[in-house]
């Protein structure tokens, strides 16, 4: 450690350029990052080594931080008897997940901060998540568990040698897959336990904290289309309706924060990943394409707005996160005194805001307010108040504006600026989406520009790298930044048809296939072969706050096998069902979304392809009605020349270029005689 002038205290995380890790840097715990140096230091002194991993925006990796990372008793105590390594699992997912499924074998959960105890081969022999400093109400603090730890492992090292042999080889046990058939019960099952956890008051699953869980929702509703199931579609509804009234999304500055601590979505955890607002936007555009519910549409552009604004850089990437904290405090930045609003706004409209947004004298959040509409409607305060409903929507866009100036005049919480590649391929895919679904040419534009910054700063030397920040890149590109780069570009592809969206994908899957593929039993691994070995590999498939690597993938893959005839493409789809049939079937509501794949192949897929000058009558209407509709189970194909597509697709040679615009309407790569009768084809896919 050394001195730096206001800092007292500088370590070897100082060079990195992780926000979490910069966070740091000025501890006194003498920090190293993940890396060599590091493990041959606790080699070279026989210490063990605690790998200690979280991120920037992490409430409680914050307060384990300032109790004991900060403090100089207790770094001393860990710089005497361990090696420490800091990991920011958003950057390094590998070791993240190796370590966390360790951490949920031996205690039973998991979370952030998630500190793992090591030998110096870095086998795994104590595990746990948040420690406070001393020991209280059952929790052993974090200093007892320094020195005990240390202690055991100085005078008993035979025994930490085997239990950490054993913990690895049942993590390597655990992480193989067993084929089987995976059957069509998953799906109903699936169902089942969505609709046992399903809160019928407020939507949502569960309890507390409350989760949006997003992809769950998507399944739901192709589950309703698949099987016509109208209490799927209500699922979804009072979900969307529930999360979009709750306090968990922000009424004035728009996006939705990470979770809600209680039943009612009132009181969220402040913090905004990029991640959770990609998801949503996702879900209720497709939850708007379902039902036409304008409000969806709403919310939608609302969050879009969002990151438009906070969460994109100059160059048109998208940053990681903002923080639940600002001044020290979590969502000081959010809440009001009812004193504070009509302050901003006058008596008049302070009251309309504070009778509709549940702002009171009283608080709702530890004696202020979080604005919310769960109690009320915007057209029950529209007649309550003798306005009509256009007019009174016009009075509250207007305060709602001038709050959002006087609370950018508050101190803004932490903004984690880095870069990561499959957080951005998601993003870039949503507002390909919702360009395609809204008609909108600027979202289209923010989604093109995101792909050409990865193009351009996140590949190097053909290979796709993990994260950017300030000029940095870094880390090999995990299984999941290709499975959301596939899944980005037919996104692309669908909102543009611009065939070279669809080579790129062909590409993007080949390079997938090639890096994490097993060739044993199939499925993808998380960390390609060109990288550094770990203890494990692990082949996730189980979905947490994302669908997982090898959920997209297989969702994806099928769908580019149907846009470019490529039947190489839905062989690896298929053998994924057969890779993780047993983890699938065992849980299936925490597999959302790979089993929307398997959705995909009992819903009698279709592949329309349209023939005609884009600016036709015709081809504009058609085009917009595949665009616009909730058509999961088809992927279209819209050129004004067939040549063009022979570069990306198989079967582009089948079809020949047509006086007027024609569609084909294909299933199981066989193709029906084209048509114009272009209403004929509407009203048979609706």
């Amino acid at each position: 450690m050394s001195e730096d002038g206001k800092n007292q205290f500088v370590n070897k995380l100082i060079d990195e350029k992780s926000p979490y890790l910069l966070q740091h840097a000025h501890n006194p715990v003498d920090w190293y990052p993940w890396g060599e140096e590091a493990f041959e230091k606790a080699k070279r002194e026989n210490k063990p080594v605690l790998v200690s991993i979280g991120y920037s925006t992490c409430h409680w990796c914050h307060v384990m931080e300032r109790e004991s990372f900060e403090d100089v008793e207790t770094a001393k105590l860990l710089n005497e008897r361990f090696v420490a390594i800091k990991v920011d699992r958003e950057e390094r997912p590998d070791i993240d997940s190796i370590y966390m499924k360790v951490c949920q074998g031996l205690t039973g959960q998991g979370g952030w901060p998630l500190n793992v105890f090591v030998t110096p081969d870095q086998k795994p022999f104590y595990a746990g998540t948040y420690f406070p400093k001393e020991s209280r109400y059952n929790i052993p603090g974090f200093k007892d568990a320094i020195m005990q730890l240390s202690e055991q492992y100085k005078s008993n090292p035979e025994k930490i040698t085997r239990i950490g042999d054993q913990i690895t080889q049942s993590l390597q046990e655990r992480m193989k897959s067993e084929g089987s058939s995976l059957s069509e019960e998953p799906l109903h099952t699936a169902f089942d336990q969505m609709q046992n956890m399903f809160d019928t008051i407020f939507g949502g699953f569960g309890t507390t904290p409350k989760f949006p869980s997003p992809h769950m929702l998507m399944y739901l509703l192709r589950y309703a289309r698949t099987f016509d199931n109208e209490l799927a579609t209500t699922m979804v509804t009072r979900t969307l309706d529930g999360m979009a009234n709750g306090g968990i999304y922000d009424h004035i500055g728009y996006g939705f924060a990470r979770y809600a601590v209680d039943q009612e979505w009132l009181v969220p955890h402040f913090e905004k990943m990029l991640y959770d607002n990609a998801m949503l936007a996702m879900t209720y555009t497709e939850g708007y394409q379902a039902t036409g519910n304008e409000r969806y549409k709403e919310i939608a552009q609302q969050v879009l707005e969002y990151v438009k604004r906070d969460m994109t850089s100059n160059e048109g990437a998208f940053y990681s996160a903002e923080d639940a904290d600002s001044e020290g405090e979590e969502g000081k930045f959010y809440v009001w005194t009812k004193e504070e609003v009509i302050k901003v706004l006058g008596e008049e409209v302070g009251e309309f805001v504070a009778s509709t947004y549940d702002v009171t004298e009283k608080g709702n959040f530890e004696g202020k307010n979080i604005p919310n509409l769960i109690k009320t409607t915007i057209t029950k305060q529209a007649e309550t108040h003798g306005y009509s409903e256009e007019e009174f929507r016009s009075i509250l866009s207007e305060a709602r504006k001038k709050l959002y100036t006087e609370r950018e005049k508050r101190v803004h919480p932490y903004k984690d600026d880095k870069i990561l590649t499959s957080w951005n391929m998601l993003m870039l895919a949503v507002f390909a989406k919702a360009g395609k679904v809204f008609d909108n040419d600027e979202y289209k534009e923010y989604a093109a520009r995101a792909y050409s910054f990865i193009e351009k700063n996140l590949v190097v030397e053909g290979r796709l790298m993990a994260r950017y920040r300030d000029g940095e890149v870094k880390h090999k590109a995990f299984h999941d930044d290709y499975a959301y780069g596939l899944w980005a570009l037919n996104e692309l592809y669908e909102a543009s048809f611009e065939t070279t969206y669809l080579v790129k994908a062909k590409h993007m899957a080949d390079e997938m296939n090639r890096l994490f593929w097993d060739e044993e039993v199939g499925g993808f691994y998380l960390y390609g072969h060109d990288a550094d070995e770990l203890i494990a590999r692990p082949k996730d498939v189980h979905d947490g706050a994302l669908p997982s690597g090898n959920s997209v993938a297989a969702l994806q893959l099928l769908r580019l096998s149907k846009l470019t005839g490529e039947t190489k493409y839905e062989e690896w789809g298929n053998k994924m069902f057969t890779a993780f049939a047993g983890d699938v079937s065992s849980y299936p509501s925490g597999h959302a979304y790979f089993l929307m794949s398997k959705l995909l192949t009992v819903s009698s897929p279709k592949e329309a392809v349209v023939i005609g000058d884009k600016e036709d009558e015709k081809t504009r209407k058609v085009q917009t009605f595949f665009q616009r509709e909730f058509l999961p189970e088809l992927t279209v194909l819209v050129t004004d020349d067939p040549s063009k597509l022979r570069e990306a697709a198989t079967f582009a040679s089948e079809f020949e270029k047509q006086r007027e615009t024609v569609v084909y309407l294909c299933e199981n790569f066989t193709c029906s005689m084209p048509t114009s009768e272009i209403d004929h084809i509407i009203n048979k896919l609706k």
